[in-house]
């Protein structure tokens, strides 16, 4: 049966919908070019009437492949997937002509939604997956062939659309509550984010930082036990960079197991948990210097001599776990040779002009406070944060203190740590988050992507590895409040108003994060223990899941059928039954099998010389015609009876009694 123009619209709606679940993950060409495939097909339809030529199909399939292959390499994995199921999707409707076809591209549209979720289970992808399926099953309704005619046709089908779509949530409920879960996601392997969602790198160089500092998603959530740190105690410490090539700085690495340096803590710990969002990372960030592994942390995880956390496997997905964190101790107060030469090392024949400051500080300072204070004073006086940072050569340190005089954390902290190091002072550089904003509703602090910073530590005597915050020196905002009060953020993009009423919407995401993407294996386990069972076994999980859908389908079917005989008539009964109800209401008495004519009769005598009985005369030979005379009325016909029924006016019922 060929398609309706009603019919083809809404398969090339539902499938356009599909495909923008899809718009942040597919490469810039693909999201125009599969958008305005489609809306050329709708443009073409209407012209023709026919299906895209033969010889026009081939040569743009090959070339889309061809396209994808060229972007990812292959077609094999989540992102050339996902590209690969919107371009086939937007090639299907070119072929789209017959209710075969179509049911075929909203089964393949269904398909290309399930895959979205693939990428991201945010609240707001899988929200607007589920909106994108009302219109998918409108568009099935619309496609069968006893579809009841109405005068509202789409109203109808949205209406048909959202009941089965109710009718579907428990069910979906129960399977999400129930169904045995794997230890981890099939969608949890490494390689599946983008690299816009990739967290800290292990390397930092002039501008490295700058997709991290505008990026708005969520980092990290943290709960304290106790009392809440200072903002300016707020330094999640990730990976400590040692080594210098005059260009990078590049992370030391694990070190040897002999080789932790000492901590002696100098006040009392804090207590808090951290919610790590998916990084495909495996660093596990830390409030300042951490005391040990959690216990709770996955089970490969370990820290380094820097006492820095990491896993030998990439965040693929969620992860919550406990730690203990000094914020006021000793660390490293002595440095073995090995670890003083490292910290000393910078590459030969880079930043002269550096290196000759440096040593006239240390010429005119009888300390090593002295010289980080002269530099903390250089920033001070006459640099400014900026991320717009000019692009730096091959002497970035010397281009950037004697020239531009502009950047953000990477550049004020590479720039000090080669001024302390060319002075003598042993130094490394240090990134992580800074700052985050706390809810107070939630009682959680949100850490952000655009909360990513760099620091320093220098070595002093007797008093070991100290942080030093050359940004706070230029920009004190950054520190105290947050990435986006220092420009940091994606302030210039939106207002204060705007940005506070984005935390304060991620309440929302944080229960959603944890009460649907954090519901793991671990958590379905105890899902019954509120029942006395401990610990749930999937043949128990099984027993509930099939009697709850024995029970939800129970109650569908009988919420189905408890509606009176209307429900299960067509169209054209429907109308004479409320041409009859109309007519009893007057005060005509209707009689137990009685005919059109006999009716009509009656309706006569009952009316006498109302005016009113041409027009009902007319309506009952219409619908003895319609439904006796002709084998299958036409559904405009039946919708003018229905319209003619609706607006006739009968008098009350006492006028049969005068």
């Amino acid at each position: 049966m060929r398609l309706s123009d009603r019919q083809f619209l809404l398969v090339t709606a539902t499938a356009l919908l599909a495909v923008a679940t899809h718009f942040g993950q597919l490469p810039a060409w693909l999201a125009m070019c599969v958008p305005t495939l489609i809306l050329l097909r709708v443009a073409h339809r209407r012209r023709t009437q026919r299906k895209v030529a033969l010889w026009l199909r081939v040569p743009l399939l090959f070339t889309l492949l061809a396209a994808i292959i060229m972007q990812f390499g292959n077609v094999f994995g989540r992102e050339p997937g996902s590209a690969l199921a919107c371009a086939m999707l937007a090639m299907k409707l070119l072929e789209t002509e017959s209710v075969r076809d179509a049911r075929a591209a909203l089964g393949f549209s269904a398909f290309v939604l399930m895959s979205a979720l693939l990428n991201s289970q945010g609240l707001s992808i899988t929200f607007a997956v589920c909106a994108s399926l009302v219109p998918l099953l409108a568009a099935l309704v619309a496609l069968q062939p006893a579809a009841t005619p109405t005068p509202h046709v789409w109203r109808s089908e949205l209406k048909t659309a959202g009941a089965l779509f109710g009718l579907g949530l428990p069910l979906a409920l129960a399977a999400f509550l129930f169904v045995p879960r794997l230890g981890a996601p099939l969608w949890g392997s490494p390689g599946g984010f983008q690299d816009a969602r990739t967290g800290l790198s292990d390397q930092m160089s002039p501008g490295s930082m700058t997709d991290l500092l505008i990026d708005d998603s969520p980092a990290l959530r943290v709960t304290f036990a106790g009392a809440v740190p200072t903002p300016d105690k707020r330094y999640f410490r990730t990976l400590v960079m040692w080594d210098f090539d005059g260009a990078s700085w590049l992370s030391s690495g694990w070190r040897r197991p002999g080789s932790a340096e000492t901590l002696r803590t100098l006040a009392e710990p804090v207590d808090y948990e951290i919610t790590l969002e998916p990084s495909m990372r495996p660093w596990l960030p830390a409030l300042d210097v951490p005391l040990d592994v959690p216990l709770d942390a996955p089970a490969d995880a370990r820290m380094d001599s820097t006492h820095t956390l990491a896993a030998r496997k990439q965040m693929g997905e969620l992860r919550q776990y406990r730690l203990q964190s000094a914020t006021s101790y000793r660390l490293g107060e002595t440095l073995d040779e090995r670890d003083r030469a490292r910290a000393l090392r910078l590459p030969a024949e880079f930043n002269p002009q550096t290196l000759a400051l440096a040593e006239k500080w240390r010429e005119e300072s009888d300390s090593d406070l002295a010289i980080s204070r002269k530099a903390l004073e250089l920033f001070n006086a006459s640099f400014h944060y900026t991320l717009a940072a000019p692009l730096l050569g091959r002497h970035s340190v010397d281009e950037f203190l004697f020239d531009t005089r502009a950047g953000f954390c990477e550049h004020f902290s590479s720039a000090y740590v080669v001024l302390m190091r060319a002075a003598g002072i042993p130094a490394r550089v240090v990134t992580g988050y800074q700052g985050g904003w706390w809810s107070t509703t939630g009682e959680y602090l949100l850490v952000r992507q655009s909360d990513a910073h760099a620091w320093a530590e220098i070595w002093l005597q007797d008093r070991g590895w100290v942080r030093v915050d050359p940004t706070s020196a230029v920009d004190p905002v950054r520190v105290e409040f947050n990435a986006a009060s220092g420009g940091a953020g994606p302030d210039w993009m939106y207002g204060n108003w705007m940005r506070n009423l984005r935390n304060q919407l991620d309440l929302v995401n944080r229960m959603w994060t944890q009460m649907v993407v954090g519901f793991n294996a671990a958590r379905q386990a105890n899902l019954l223990q509120p029942l006395g069972i401990s610990k749930a076994t999937r043949s128990q999980l099984l027993l509930i899941l099939s009697s709850g859908i024995a029970l939800i389908l129970l109650l569908a079917t009988a919420w189905v059928l408890r509606g009176d005989k209307r429900r299960r008539e067509d169209a054209l009964d429907a109308a004479w039954r409320q041409l009859l109800v109309k007519l009893e209401r007057s005060g005509l008495g209707l009689q137990p099998a009685e005919g059109p004519q006999t009716l009509l009769s009656r309706a006569k005598q009952h009316l006498r010389d109302h005016p009113v009985q041409p027009r009902l005369k007319l309506l009952v030979e219409c619908y003895v015609r319609l439904r006796y005379a002709t084998a299958e009325p036409a559904p405009q016909d039946i919708r003018a009876f229905a319209n003619q029924v609706r607006a006739l006016r009968l008098p009350g019922r006492g006028f049969g009694k005068r």
